[in-house]
């Protein structure tokens, strides 16, 4: 099956197998997930390769989720006690980069709610936090880095740059509440306590985070187009539609949606039909 592993799943290149013999076991178990850009994460919850295929797939479906759930709420957790640098070498890089975009929004939405009672410096001060968190990762990347911590970086500095324009857009229109349009507009990362699941927001739609294992491939440059597209697209999927980007060729669509998906971390399946294809 490993050869087909790639396929099944968004960024699992091969499954780490414990050979049966040892400790007890009567079948191949799986114990950890390769992505394609050489990041190592373990399963909590080892699978065992015995029985029908899509059983087991399954099993490792349902352990790549729960194990990337408890992960990220230790990332999370451990983002404000350790050091950037430490940090970032600790996790895996979806992990860092969904728990910097949770901990945007609640620092967007502290500020918003400072703003409302008449602290009129809220805004400035959460983009001065932004900037300096930026000027951090900058430093980090004209560093000493490995390949893999790179690319983590790289991502993160996408996203957080988008993060600081927005909080700059937010200051200029003077956005005071946690519901001006502005701020509903973006796409929204909250830690619910009580399940302690990511839920992802925009507008008046709510998406439950996919959990599903991206590796480090990168992410798009957000752009108010992009963004627009991402409005009219997490909306359709909440009114149970479907979305239709229009536009000349290798403008970005398919990679806006493919984008889309990394952020809700939902698998994306990309069907290309042009009259070439005969069978």
């Amino acid at each position: 099956v490993q050869p087909h592993v790639k396929k099944c799943f968004e960024a699992i290149k091969t499954l780490e197998m414990l050979p049966p013999g040892r400790d007890g076991r009567k079948a191949h178990e799986a114990v950890a997930m390769n992505s394609p850009d050489g990041e190592y994460v373990p399963l909590s919850d080892h699978v065992v390769c015995a029985g029908p295929v899509e059983t087991w797939l399954k099993g490792v479906e349902t352990s790549m989720r729960g194990t990337l759930s408890k992960l990220l709420f230790g990332c999370y957790s451990d983002m404000r006690k350790t050091k950037k640098e430490k940090w970032i070498k600790e996790w895996a890089g979806q992990l860092a980069l969904t728990s910097g975009q949770i901990e945007w929004t609640s620092g967007c939405t502290k500020a918003l709610n400072d703003a409302e009672k008449g602290n009129k410096h809220a805004l400035r001060s959460m983009k001065k936090k932004q900037v300096s968190l930026l000027s951090k990762f900058s430093d980090m990347v004209r560093g000493n880095l490995g390949k893999v911590d790179r690319q983590k970086v790289v991502a993160i500095i996408t996203i957080e740059v988008h993060g600081r324009d927005v909080i700059d857009r937010m200051a200029k229109a003077g956005c005071q509440s946690v519901n001006d349009f502005e701020w509903l507009l973006q796409l929204r990362f909250y830690w619910e306590t009580g399940d302690n699941l990511c839920v992802v927001r925009q507008t008046n739609t709510k998406a439950a985070y996919g959990y599903e294992y991206l590796g480090n491939n990168g992410r798009l440059v957000i752009t108010p187009l992009t963004d627009r597209c991402y409005t009219t697209l997490t909306t359709a999927l909440h009114l149970r539609r479907g979305g239709l980007p229009q536009g000349p060729a290798g403008t970005g669509k398919t990679e806006t949606v493919k984008d889309l998906s990394k952020a809700l971390a939902k698998t994306c399946i990309v069907f290309n039909c042009s009259d070439g294809l005969d069978y």
